[in-house]
């Protein structure tokens, strides 16, 4: 577990370029609640949007997500578990904060993922204006 990513993982990367194609930018592992350890993995911090790309493995996407098997289960059970609830605590603190929460599974793609953050971006500094 130790050499798991915390941040720039395929998927992020893959989203980030796709952003800044569309001419984005945006920072990167930003602390959206000043004094909670809870990062977003993008965010736009003038339009107080927060990006979060979930991995299938680590946060039980429930199309991709298959439970260990073996002595070790009743572990990996629990970890997605507390995982989960860590994402929804998360999402309630950043939202409680006034951002604006977007989720999206690793194996979504990265262009429609793009489009749709880039989208809503676009339509929140229009309000900011």
């Amino acid at each position: 577990m130790s050499n798991t990513r915390g941040r720039d993982t395929a998927a992020e990367m893959s989203v980030r370029r796709e952003l800044h194609q569309r001419g984005l930018r945006y920072r990167v592992s930003y602390r959206p609640v000043p004094g909670l350890r809870r990062t977003a993995d993008i965010a736009f911090p003038r339009q107080q949007i927060a990006v979060l790309i979930d991995g299938c493995f680590w946060h039980g996407c429930p199309d991709h997500y298959r439970p260990a098997t073996g002595s070790r289960s009743h572990f990996w059970a629990d970890k997605i578990e507390v995982n989960q609830r860590r994402d929804v605590e998360s999402s309630d603190a950043f939202i409680a904060a006034g951002w604006l929460v977007l989720r999206f599974w690793e194996h979504e793609d990265p262009a429609s993922v793009a489009d749709q953050i880039s989208s809503t971006v676009r339509e929140a500094a229009e309000t900011i204006r």
